[in-house]
């Protein structure tokens, strides 16, 4: 997905983490969960009338709306296989995940979603990257917050229904933070629309190993388990490579190490 450079996951993850430290610095004890939820096909699924719907409820200027429009409706294929070509045809299509408006356009579909989940009086803090759905709560109580959880995921619901939009059941992941384990119960896990969503001491979001107490131990043995891995298949095809410089190697090196190391390490160098 392209997005801005070195943007994105890490500010969102680094949003994250300030708002639950935020919390823990407060004199009173609260307990914070969070619940990350995923988007299936996220790109694939978006409602081409609905879309326009929503950038003119937020108030997009027109020429920029007739410029979507016309972005997605009046566009033309050409199928070409070896010497035959088929006659050009029209086609509407949905927001495609390789372009550049992509990331935009889904920020005008999610709106309403924003606007539904994120609610002060609740002590609901809602962040969203993409197809990636954050909801975070803080809390006196854990009951609390599972019991404020479930109402937000109705809404979340009922915004998937007017939006053509499924979240990934499978993949609902609830986890509790707190610095001092004894105050609170941590066992307690929440039903969401009959479906039973198992606690989790340490969760993945937004690339990034999450664990209860905010340490990143968790993250650097998942990193390094991975780096393994690549390591091998990189010697593999260095090895199978006749000849191969040092400056081949080293393109290989970056794009199959770089990216992994660099990733969220804004955030877990904190």
């Amino acid at each position: 997905m392209r997005v801005c450079k070195y943007r994105s996951i890490d500010t969102t993850l680094q949003l994250i983490i300030k708002k639950i430290h935020t919390v823990w610095s407060d004199i009173r004890k609260r307990v914070i969960s969070l619940l990350n939820l995923n988007e299936k096909n996220a790109f694939n699924n978006v409602a081409y009338n609905r879309l326009l719907h929503d950038m003119k409820k937020s108030k997009v200027l027109r020429l920029l709306l007739e410029f979507v429009k016309n972005f997605l409706r009046n566009q033309c294929i050409i199928i070409t296989i070896d010497d035959y070509m088929t006659m050009k045809c029209s086609v509407n299509v949905n927001i495609s995940q390789d372009s550049l408006l992509s990331s935009i356009l889904y920020l005008f579909y999610n709106v309403n979603l924003l606007k539904a989940c994120d609610d002060i009086k609740l002590r609901i803090s809602f962040t969203n990257f993409v197809n990636d759905i954050n909801i975070l709560i803080y809390e006196k109580f854990m009951k609390c917050n599972c019991r404020v959880l479930s109402k937000i995921y109705d809404r979340c619901e009922q915004w998937s229904k007017t939006h053509d939009i499924k979240f990934l059941k499978t993949k609902h992941k609830l986890i509790h933070f707190t610095k001092i384990f004894k105050w609170f119960n941590m066992n307690i896990d929440i039903k969401l629309m009959k479906h039973q969503i198992d606690l989790k001491s340490d969760i993945r979001a937004l690339k990034v190993q999450l664990n209860f107490k905010l340490k990143w131990v968790t993250h650097m043995h998942h990193v390094k388990a991975k780096l393994v891995i690549k390591q091998k298949i990189m010697q593999t095809i260095i090895e199978s490579t006749w000849d191969s410089s040092m400056t081949m190697r080293k393109q290989i090196y970056f794009v199959m190490m770089h990216s992994l190391l660099r990733a969220c390490i804004s955030v877990t160098s904190d």
